[in-house]
């Protein structure tokens, strides 16, 4: 069991009671530990793992010099679990614990990626949109097909752990990369419910990063659709061009050209051109990752790994 923290001082310790209980009352026959990664809180929630960590050598604990983001966190704390299978869930519970028996069953039967995907969240109408947005536009732009809904919560066998380990990637988009590795796998729906203590601690610009870092590192398309744009945009140029023309040499004094149209194009062309420079820096950015050689956090310290 694996859970990335950020202030989670108000919900981490009914987290892992909750993952206790599970394992207690429902999965008996499974050992398992619980692998929290803290990413450089504010607050007590450090002491209170501590604290957990000190009364159960289960719960192991890993503390970065800083915060490394919403992606690399989790990411390497996904890679440093043991265990037979790796179930990444979120302090807040809103990746309920009653689907994951269902996850076991599915793995029982010999499926290795079994994906958990949000069938209902409590979230506003426009959030519901443009998440719905997103996955279709990475359905049509990604090399993979991705998972709908899927945000990292799922069961995912030693084997598939041990292959994506080994690609050594220091740029993840782990929603991406589970589906690249291959394998057989299959997919659990569940529920959303509202989160139990305060709210999310993810900004906009948070959010931004990860989505956009899906939508480069996941396929080279979008650069493609870029240029088939620009095309697109040159011919009607060419067009409009010829049009304008055409009317005027045919209608001398009586067709005004003005300036509204070429304005509407200028800024049309404008705006193409601005998005292009930014999916190419962003494209830059991911190589500029790839060529550094960076560890995806640093720790500051470990607890119950003995």
């Amino acid at each position: 069991m694996v859970t990335p923290c950020f202030n989670e001082e108000d919900g981490i310790e009914e987290c892992v009671l909750a993952v206790r209980a599970l394992f207690e009352n429902k999965l008996p026959e499974y050992d398992y530990e619980h692998l929290l990664i803290d990413n450089q809180s504010t607050d007590r929630t450090v002491s209170i793992l501590r604290q957990l960590a000190n009364t159960d050598n289960r719960i192991k604990v890993i503390v970065n010099s800083r915060n490394f983001g919403l992606a690399r966190s989790p990411y390497h704390a996904f890679l440093e679990a043991g265990g037979d299978a790796v179930v990444p869930i979120v302090a807040d519970l809103q990746t309920p614990l009653d689907v994951i028996p269902k996850m076991i069953r599915e793995w029982e039967s010999g499926v290795m990626l079994v994906f958990g995907a949000r069938r209902e969240t409590k979230v506003g109408r426009l959030t519901r949109v443009f998440r719905s947005l997103y996955y279709g536009m990475m359905k049509v732009v990604g090399a993979t097909d991705q998972v709908p809904h899927f945000i990292g919560f799922g069961l995912f066998d030693r084997k598939i752990v041990s292959i994506i380990k080994n690609l050594g990637d220091t740029v993840p988009y782990v929603r991406g990369t589970l589906t690249e590795v291959g394998f057989r796998r299959s997919v659990v729906e569940y529920d959303e419910p509202r989160r139990k203590h305060g709210f999310s601690r993810h900004s906009f610009f948070d959010k931004f990063e990860l989505a956009s870092l899906g939508l480069t590192v996941s396929s080279p398309r979008p650069i493609y659709l870029v240029i088939i744009l620009g095309f697109l945009t040159a011919f009607a140029s060419l067009v409009a061009a010829l049009v304008y023309l055409l009317l005027k040499l045919l209608l001398w004094n009586d067709f005004s050209l003005g300036l509204a149209p070429l304005l509407i194009l200028c800024s049309f062309i404008g705006a193409v051109q601005l998005v292009s420079v930014g999916l190419i820096g962003l494209y830059v950015e991911v190589i500029l990752r790839h060529v550094r050689p960076r560890p995806l956090v640093i720790e500051e310290e470990r607890i119950n790994f003995d």
